[in-house]
């Protein structure tokens, strides 16, 4: 739909966290989310159910992506299998709220990196949450650019 507009959507990650979380019976978190979201004032429990499987798909989505752009990663740089049977250690540092809070997203980007690096080599590959990822990696990237320009 073309210029739509949701109210409050600098939230999603929370709110996602929120509904995928609840397990009351009539999904009343959901509800109360949709409520102050979208603004509908009443939903079924079908449409919450709904709305519960939509955010699922949409997390395993974005987890099983990012976890095919870490395992290029790691390809590209040798680290996606073991050699000469000695393996390197490698830990990614993720950022942000969908890594933290999100469970589902985060257990499911790790299994898939674990699917595609297969059981030995994902052995030595940790995921872990760091705070002010982005900070850090702006500031790697710009080291690495200054030395590379001070060697051309």
């Amino acid at each position: 739909m073309a210029g739509a507009y949701f109210p409050n959507q600098e939230n999603w990650t929370p709110n996602m966290s929120a509904m995928y979380s609840d397990t009351s019976p009539d999904l009343k978190v959901v509800g109360s989310k949709l409520k102050d979201i979208l603004e509908a004032p009443t939903t079924s429990l079908k449409m919450r159910k709904v709305v519960i499987s939509l955010c699922n798909i949409i997390a395993t989505r974005g987890a099983r992506l990012s976890a095919a752009g870490i395992y290029g990663i790691l390809k590209k740089i040798g680290r996606d299998a073991s050699k000469d049977g000695e393996t390197q250690e490698s830990v990614i540092a993720m950022d942000g709220g969908l890594f933290e809070h999100y469970t589902q997203f985060s257990e499911c980007m790790e299994s898939s990196l674990k699917e595609l690096l297969g059981e030995e080599a994902s052995e030595s590959v940790e995921v872990i949450h760091s705070n002010d990822g982005s900070g850090v990696g702006a500031a790697l990237l710009a080291a690495s650019l200054s030395q590379y320009l001070e060697d051309s």
